[in-house]
């Protein structure tokens, strides 16, 4: 078969059939965003490190709090357009709740990668550089300018697919 080498295996080291890494953690990603409480848009997060899931994340209100889903969006309320005041809500992003597990379970993530449905807003870009994440894989797209900027100038990879 054309592509196989060795071992049946696709160059790229990805066997016939299965998902490469990056595919099958944005998989993974998608479902994670199934949980969020956003009303506006649904958005998943893992961290990983060595193929293995450290963390994941999805958005939604603070453990505890009553959700959008149950109470409305306060975004919604006051048409607050996408992208803009992101301290006007309730919740928390899918990327900030990943980071934040990580560090209420005591996981490093520093040199990690994360998988996220959609591109870090501008306050997750900058959580993002001081965890230590090194690469971002993305599968949606949201476009923040300033967070693609920022990550660019930290030499945090970042790879749409």
């Amino acid at each position: 078969m054309e592509g196989i080498g060795q071992g049946g295996r696709q160059k790229g080291g990805v066997a016939a059939g299965r998902p490469a890494w990056d595919d099958y953690f944005l998989d993974i990603v998608g479902i994670v965003a199934n949980r969020a409480t956003c009303v506006r848009r649904r958005v998943g997060a893992a961290l990983v490190r060595d193929r293995r899931i450290l963390s994941t994340g999805y958005n939604g209100a603070p453990s505890g709090l009553r959700h959008c889903l149950e109470i409305g969006c306060l975004r919604e309320l006051n048409n607050i357009p996408s992208g803009e005041r992101h301290e006007l809500c309730r919740g928390l992003h899918a990327e900030q709740n990943a980071i934040i597990q990580a560090a209420l379970h005591g996981v490093g993530v520093n040199g990690a990668t994360l998988y996220c449905t959609n591109h870090p807003c501008i306050i997750c870009a900058k959580m993002i550089i001081n965890a230590g994440v090194v690469r971002i894989v993305v599968g949606g797209d949201y476009r923040d300018d300033l967070a693609e900027a920022m990550l660019e100038e930290a030499n945090v990879e970042v790879i749409r697919r």
